[in-house]
């Protein structure tokens, strides 16, 4: 099951790689604005968090199986309908109700369900290291779908396509994407992931994930405002940059991410989970921040690659810390109310990055974005450094 879960999240994350390149280029080809991008954005997020918080609520009634398939069918159907609607509305409503990811990490209602499966697959001892295969997978995949980014100028210079019509065809390749996302789970056996669908959602951990959950949502809000879709819009308009060039920042920024994944499991068996989530973080955040003063694209796209090699190694960590603190029951639960944050909390940023690009505050999102993450890496530190992980989920913690 474990490589069915890892072929899975890699075909998944190439598609996210190259729409959230693509996505501001196609809406503002479309006749879209600044702002119109970041609202689409903001609709995406908030539909993730919807889909993620009822998976969480009330995803143990339905069999885990199930609920993969439909993501995968939602997945399929989201790409057909940016490939054949053209005004804002029509796609707006797309975009809630499809796992459609505009961000650089998952943030779809896959992302617990996958969590889920995963956690089941193996010995806590296992868990940190198949987490990093994971996040790994999943960095990797989203940087080859990057340099994809730049398919649509190939057809439209080399193959004499409309511009317009190249950048819908990759929306119909999203779509195909997920028949063969579906195709996958389908193949996943009912019974290996039957026992991992709990009573109920969340029992003597509630707290613990709530503190956790509410942590989450600071950096994912911070998060939001600076997504691939909106620091691609970024690099466009304050640098001029083209979206052959951006997709392959975009590739080496996901291979830097993807490299530096593979050292979180040796990293926290030495220093802990949290203490590999924090003191990765806060320079990551560090570099975003002088990222926005740069006065030269070079030098921007230099503090940004730096950006990349720490700020993913806390993924396969923090979701690793979850699983190890709560019951085995309570896992698909715990998945889903500490991802929620991840796109209900940064629902709302990307359309006020939109807002701020418009009145052309095009550097403030980062100065924000670096700032609050900071303040999260803090007060994550203080509130759970000391927190043990249960007696049935050992891992090393900070």
């Amino acid at each position: 099951m474990i490589s069915l879960l890892l072929t899975a999240r890699a075909l998944r994350a190439f598609a996210d790689g190259f729409v959230a390149v693509l996505l501001p280029a196609y809406l503002l080809a479309l006749g879209h604005g600044q702002f119109e991008v970041g609202l689409l954005s903001t609709a995406t997020l908030c539909g993730s968090a919807i889909a993620t918080l009822a998976v969480g609520r009330w995803g143990h009634r339905f069999a885990l199986r199930r609920l993969l398939l439909a993501a995968a069918v939602l997945m399929t159907t989201t790409g057909l309908g940016f490939a054949s609607l053209t005004s804002l509305w029509p796609l707006l409503v797309i975009a809630f109700m499809g796992p459609l990811n505009p961000s650089g990490g998952d943030v779809s209602v896959f992302l617990p369900l996958e969590h889920t499966a995963l956690a089941a697959s193996g010995t806590a001892d296992q868990r940190t290291n198949l987490f990093a295969r994971y996040s790994f997978t999943g960095s990797v995949f989203a940087a080859v779908g990057a340099l994809a980014a730049a398919v649509p100028d190939w057809l439209a210079h080399r193959a004499g396509w409309p511009p317009i019509e190249a950048l819908r065809a990759m929306f119909v390749v999203y779509a195909a994407i997920g028949a063969a996302v579906w195709l996958l789970y389908l193949r996943i056996p009912s019974a290996s992931v039957e026992d991992s669908k709990p009573a109920a959602p969340l029992g003597p951990s509630r707290g613990i994930v709530l503190k956790l959950a509410g942590l989450f949502s600071v950096d994912s809000f911070a998060g939001g405002l600076v997504i691939n879709a909106l620091l691609a819009l970024w690099l466009f308009e304050r640098f001029g940059m083209s979206l052959t060039a951006a997709g392959a920042f975009f590739f080496w920024t996901g291979t830097f991410s993807a490299i530096s994944q593979l050292a979180a499991p040796a990293l926290a068996k030495r220093i802990g989970l949290i203490n590999t989530m924090v003191f990765t973080h806060i320079p990551s955040s560090l570099c975003l921040i002088g990222a926005a003063f740069a006065p030269t694209l070079e030098l921007a796209l230099g503090l940004l690659l730096a950006r990349s090699l720490l700020s993913q190694m806390d993924v396969p960590a923090r979701s690793a810390y979850v699983m190890s603190v709560v019951t085995p029951a309570e896992r698909p639960a715990a998945a889903s109310f500490t991802a929620v944050p991840r796109s209900l909390a940064s629902a709302a940023s990307p359309s006020l990055t939109g807002a701020m690009f418009a009145v052309g505050l095009m550097s403030a999102p980062l100065v924000a974005c670096g700032v609050l993450k900071i303040a999260y890496d803090l007060a994550l530190f203080a509130a759970f450094r000391k927190v043990a992980p249960r007696a049935d989920a050992r891992t090393d913690i900070g």
